[in-house]
């Protein structure tokens, strides 16, 4: 399917992971502090284009760091404060930030690809509409996410491995940007 088809505008929703869409993901480890929080080269700007673009930007990540007692929820609040800080002054924005902070083995669980993030957003944001959504990460619990959501489905490809097929695949947040503000 070509990206041209996602005929996206202001009616759409980005859905976003965050470790390795938007940040450096540390494999085999976790991001603990806003000074281990690094941009992925070309997101502030990526996420600028996004702004003018979609009508709703929404980050969904799996954050079970929390739950392993590596970070409090308010320490993750203070890194997701530092994001949005950063894409505003850029140019950017993002409506709003669900972390799962399960444990993979909890149960019930909000994790991806459980849909409970993407059913969150739209009790805040009721307008939100599934099939008029994108959903970009970098795993398959991302892909399946999106896809058992009716979202199209963005892989940004990485050393991790994955199985799900996507829409699309791109290697960066601003390799899609451009492909759709072509």
């Amino acid at each position: 399917m070509g990206v041209n088809l996602f005929n996206v505008d202001h009616t759409w929703t980005l859905f976003l992971d965050r470790d390795g869409v938007i940040n450096q993901r540390i494999f085999g480890g976790y991001v603990l502090s806003s000074e281990s929080f690094v941009f992925e080269p070309g997101v502030l700007s990526a996420l600028k284009m996004a702004n003018q673009r979609f009508g709703r930007i929404i980050v969904v990540t799996n954050q079970q760091c929390v739950a392993l007692g590596l970070l409090s929820e308010t320490a993750l609040a203070q890194i997701h404060q530092d994001m949005i800080t950063q894409v505003t002054t850029h140019g950017g924005r993002i409506d709003a930030v669900y972390a799962a902070i399960d444990l993979k083995t909890a149960n019930p669980n909000r994790r991806k690809p459980n849909p409970a993030m993407a059913l969150e957003a739209k009790l805040k944001f009721p307008e939100l509409d599934f099939s008029k959504a994108v959903m970009v990460g970098d795993t398959d619990s991302d892909i399946r996410f999106g896809r058992e959501l009716g979202m199209k489905t963005v892989l940004v490809e990485s050393k991790e491995e994955t199985t799900a097929v996507p829409d699309l695949s791109v290697n960066s947040l601003l390799e899609l940007m451009n492909k759709l503000c072509a």
